[in-house]
């Protein structure tokens, strides 16, 4: 089976759902709030074992509650953790605002996660024994860059999700087989808003780039090869809390099983469509068996 591993956060979702997000200075009276396990780490490794992958969690939670429930969370997702290791403090949270649209607004409390600043012993073997690295920027950067330079010694493929956007140090980019950024984080990283060309942009840092743009699908650029996008289900969003780490995590469970670009681009999508129609973000995320009935349709 395939193993992915994930080196990441984990975060305790504190999700307020309203008609319509508040601006600046105003007050509104929203219609529900959840506590929902989540973290793009923890997201995108639940997301990669649901669609039918073997897949370990490195990081840390808290000495709390929500430490506790997250790691359940993850174990009867069937994410081994034996390397997400417990600290003295709270677990990180996530305030959530998400609006009748399916828009959120997010605010990240890193908590444990700020303590994740280096690999801890056996995480390096763990990586070289993954067919795949998943990356985010939600943990320190000193992290980030040892678990892909890690995964490039032993020939671990890296796909690193570069949100929330920042500037990525060199040796990361040198590091990074795969970037996965949304269109925003795309601009952001790149100073141009369109997508295709800021893809050019990317291809002089990383040798592949996927560009998730919503519900427009995605775009696959390769040095050397034509760019190619990939539509995705039209359907009505609920939440879309959690649906790019849903995609990369059934993504990066698609190439690992060797499918075609193409074709693991329109599965990833598959499972994002049915991830957004649901609320929350772990908690959203589809089976492998849902996956291949969405993709059939």
């Amino acid at each position: 089976m395939t193993h992915i591993a994930v080196l990441g956060s984990t975060n305790m979702d504190l999700v307020a759902y309203v008609e319509k997000a508040p601006a600046r200075g105003e007050t509104v009276t929203g219609r529900e709030f959840r506590t929902i396990p989540g973290g793009k780490g923890a997201n995108q490794a639940i997301a990669a074992a649901r669609a039918g992958a073997t897949v370990s969690m490195m990081g840390a939670v808290g000495n709390d509650g929500f430490g506790s429930r997250l790691r359940s969370t993850l174990d009867h997702s069937g994410v081994d953790t034996d390397h997400l290791r417990t600290t003295e403090g709270p677990s990180g949270t996530a305030h959530i605002v998400v609006d009748d649209e399916g828009g959120n607004a997010i605010v990240v409390i890193p908590g444990a996660n700020g303590t994740v600043d280096h690999l801890s012993p056996g995480d390096e073997g763990l990586i070289a024994s993954a067919d795949a690295l998943l990356l985010q920027l939600e943990i320190p950067l000193a992290a980030v860059i040892a678990g892909a330079e890690a995964a490039r010694a032993h020939g671990v493929r890296t796909i690193l999700t570069p949100a929330p956007a920042q500037p990525l140090p060199p040796e990361l980019l040198a590091a990074t087989d795969l970037l996965v950024p949304n269109e925003h984080e795309a601009a952001t990283l790149t100073g141009v808003p369109d997508p295709h060309a800021a893809a050019y942009v990317l291809l002089d840092q990383v040798p592949e780039v996927v560009i998730t743009l919503g519900s427009a699908g995605s775009l696959y650029a390769a040095r050397g090869q034509e760019p190619i996008t990939v539509p995705a289900p039209q359907v009505t969003a609920v939440d879309s809390t959690g649906a790019g780490d849903t995609f990369v995590g059934a993504l990066a469970v698609a190439l690992a099983e060797t499918r075609p670009v193409r074709e693991a681009l329109a599965w990833a999508a598959a499972a994002a469509a049915l991830s957004v129609q649901r609320a929350g973000a772990s908690a959203s995320m589809p089976t492998r068996q849902e996956i291949e009935a969405q993709f059939a349709s």
